[in-house]
C-alpha cells in the first residue's frame, strides 16, 4: 500500500477529490459536491452528510470506503 501524498491543506484536498473520484467509478457514492474557496475547500457527499466535510473527514470517509488497488 503506498503512502498519502499530501503534506499540506491543498494536497490533502487533492487527494480526497482523488479518492471521491475512485469512490464514484467504483460505484460507491452516486455524487460528491466540492466548493472551493480562496483559501480552503468543502466537500458535500449527498445523502450522507447534510453538514459539508473539512478536507481531513472527506479523505478520512473516502479512504474508509475505496478499496486499495493492490
Amino acid at each position: 500500500m503506498s503512502k498519502p501524498t499530501f503534506h499540506d491543506e491543498q494536497s490533502l484536498a487533492d487527494t480526497a477529490e482523488d479518492l471521491g473520484n475512485q469512490a464514484l467509478q467504483q460505484g460507491l457514492v452516486h455524487s460528491f459536491v466540492v466548493r472551493h474557496f480562496a483559501d480552503s475547500r468543502q466537500f458535500y457527499i449527498p445523502d450522507e452528510h447534510s453538514e459539508p466535510l473539512t478536507p481531513e473527514e472527506a479523505y478520512m470517509q473516502f479512504k474508509a470506503w475505496v478499496k486499495p488497488s493492490n
